[in-house]
């Protein structure tokens, strides 16, 4: 049986990942979540049977897990923002958990992501008026950016642990975007601060702890945003599929060895500027959101018919999956009818439209995609039967959890693995 799991959503983002991963990690018997993209701008929504709520980020959504928390390792295909972590613990300490920081490693490779960036990603932003992307406004691209143009002086998070060369490179570059932002001094502070109470570990880690105990990678985003497959520019600067888990896995000598579980919503959801080709403001007004609503950076949280096309494309640009997580199954419910998807596009002629995944980094190939999709009409007509087992049946793969509302105790698991009855392995033993 595969040990290791990987987590992807299949659409915009927000389709449930943080609940797919806290009902992982409290059935199962996982020693550790594997944060393998994005950074502070993700917005896993996770509410305990016992009605409390976090939204995470950076740490992984097995912290809350029943029987105790699962560590959390930040991989170096992160972007850590240590202010923001530090706010995500606290957080994370007034819901109970006992020393949230002591619950990590963190890939001393991974950029660092400060507040110079986020001020020149927000600047970016607003320059582009009605034109924008659709940004979280966290700073991610734009450090992912500055790495590319200044490989040598992006700060690490290994840097933190040796003052004197994060002095020189925090120094260069709030020179080098605009200067924008709080003293260099204070930023260090902060960020050896950061580095004495996180353990930051090297390349041999991760293989090391990936033979020893099954883990959750938990990804961050959505397919339909991938960097390279999503639809530019209304994109992240991040790798969405399963792709870095699976590079992950490959480094450590285990290729291939995760079961691939697909999220998705019954209704497709998008937040922020972009195609969203079923579009129906009357059906989101059916169906207000708790944890998503209106975003300073991104905009309005959006809501349409589930499109059958778009999912179908992201399963066919992440590589396949083996199991499907569905949530808002209660959406028929709540609406007081049945649910539609959509089976086909429409161009502005009339004429069917069909998309698929082109070679990884031709965005000019996904641009000119988007233009077509801004100009799509859905083909809409009712799902048939029950919206997950429809989808299991139209997308081929069979159903791990079904969830009729915001909880793992709302969650319907055909295949139930097997729960986890002991304390899990500690970060220091592996």
């Amino acid at each position: 049986m595969t040990d290791h799991e990987i987590v992807v959503d299949l659409g915009f983002g927000d389709a449930g990942k943080g609940v797919t991963v806290d009902l992982l990690c409290a059935t199962g018997d996982h020693g550790a979540v594997v944060r393998a993209n994005g950074g502070a701008q993700a917005a896993h929504n996770v509410v305990t049977p016992d009605g409390r709520h976090h939204t995470f980020a950076q740490f992984g959504a097995g912290t809350l897990a029943p029987n105790g928390p699962v560590p959390t390792h930040l991989s170096r295909f992160m972007v850590v923002d240590p202010f923001a972590l530090a706010s995500e613990a606290a957080h994370l300490a007034s819901l109970g958990v006992k020393d949230p920081l002591s619950l990590l490693t963190v890939d001393r490779r991974a950029l660092i992501s400060t507040p110079w960036h986020q001020e020149a990603n927000r600047a970016r932003e607003r320059a582009r008026g009605d034109d924008r992307h659709g940004s979280c406004g966290m700073g991610v691209g734009e450090t992912m950016a500055y790495a590319l143009d200044h490989p040598e002086s992006a700060p690490t998070v290994g840097d933190c642990a040796t003052p004197g060369r994060l002095r020189r490179k925090l120094v260069a570059l709030a020179e080098a975007l605009g200067g924008h932002g709080p003293e260099p001094e204070e930023c260090l502070d902060a960020y050896t601060a950061f580095a004495a109470r996180v353990r930051l570990v090297d390349e041999e880690y991760l293989p090391r702890l990936l033979s020893r105990v099954p883990v959750v990678f938990e990804g961050a985003q959505g397919v339909l945003l991938d960097e390279w497959h999503g639809f530019h520019p209304h994109t992240t600067w991040s790798t969405t599929t399963t792709a870095n888990p699976l590079t992950l896995l490959a480094e450590a000598g285990r290729p291939g060895d995760a079961r691939r579980i697909g999220v998705l919503r019954t209704v497709t959801t998008r937040h922020g500027a972009g195609p969203l080709v079923t579009e129906d403001p009357g059906l989101g007004a059916l169906l207000p959101e708790r944890h998503n609503g209106v975003h300073p950076w991104q905009g309005a949280f959006r809501v349409g018919h589930l499109d059958l096309v778009a999912t179908r494309y992201a399963v066919a640009a992440t590589g396949g999956v083996d199991a499907l997580v569905v949530t808002h199954a209660d959406a028929p419910a709540r609406l007081g009818r049945d649910l539609s998807w959509c089976t086909g596009y429409l161009d502005e002629a009339g004429e069917p439209l069909r998309i698929a995944p082109g070679p990884t980094g031709d965005l000019d190939r996904q641009s000119a995609l988007t233009r077509r999709m801004h100009g799509a009409r859905p083909v809409l007509a009712p799902i048939p039967g029950e919206p997950a087992d429809a989808l299991a049946h139209a997308l081929g793969a069979p159903l791990a959890a079904v969830f009729s509302g915001p909880t793992r105790a709302d969650a319907r698991t055909p295949s139930r693995r097997v729960t986890r009855t002991g304390p899990l392995p500690r970060h220091s033993r592996v």
